[in-house]
């Protein structure tokens, strides 16, 4: 049960990523750390603690991943019951695990989000069900998001097992202010890019290393 109103912080890493090929881009190499410590370390810059949702096969090689990376934060684990049943799935149960009122959720292979965007959502989200970011072609970046942990995990428990699972869906029973990305003049305009391929993280690489 959320204990308070500050920021907690849910890293979404159980997806199978077909397009990365056959490593786990959760771990990969970016320079020099693996890709997810990026990840949680920007994370945690607003959060007062961070969930890591992942598969049990992955357990192993992300404590790892933090233990050898000499890590700033350590963050607790919430293993998929299921794996690979899609971001929903991963947002629930990182939220049920997270011990917060909010919490800040955020995909493994984003390593340049902006803290500065989470605190803008978390003001947003304050006294409703989340915030979401609505991008200038439409679309809705739920997995760069606030939400509030009970309410957003139990919607997302709601239609998990539905046949539309897309977490738009869950959001029809909440109320989730949209913020439109014109307004957002502050934030990195490279804090909603994500590492899908392995081209995708040698051009990370090379951004970071200038």
């Amino acid at each position: 049960m959320p204990t308070d109103r500050s920021l907690g912080g849910v890293v979404l890493a159980g997806g199978y990523s077909t397009r990365f090929g056959e490593a786990d881009k959760a771990v990969a190499d970016l320079a020099g750390r693996p890709m997810i410590t990026h990840v949680v370390d920007r994370l945690a810059a607003v959060a007062d603690d961070i969930v890591v949702n992942c598969r049990d096969e992955q357990l192993a090689s992300i404590r790892d991943a933090f233990a050898d990376a000499d890590a700033d934060v350590e963050p607790t684990y919430a293993t998929d019951p299921v794996p690979d049943r899609g971001p929903l799935a991963g947002i629930r149960v990182g939220l049920e695990a997270a011990d917060r009122e909010y919490a800040a959720v955020v995909a493994c292979d984003m390593p340049f989000a902006d803290p500065n965007l989470f605190e803008t959502l978390y003001e947003h989200a304050r006294g409703r069900d989340g915030a979401v970011v609505q991008l200038e072609d439409g679309w809705y970046q739920t997995t760069q998001a606030v939400y509030r942990t009970e309410t957003m995990a139990r919607a997302c428990g709601d239609v998990i097992d539905s046949d539309d699972r897309r977490i738009l869906t869950a959001f029809e029973q909440l109320d989730v202010a949209t913020v439109p990305e014109a307004e957002l003049e502050d934030i990195s305009e490279r804090t909603f890019e994500s590492i899908d391929t392995q081209e995708a993280l040698r051009e990370a690489e090379r951004r970071l290393e200038k």
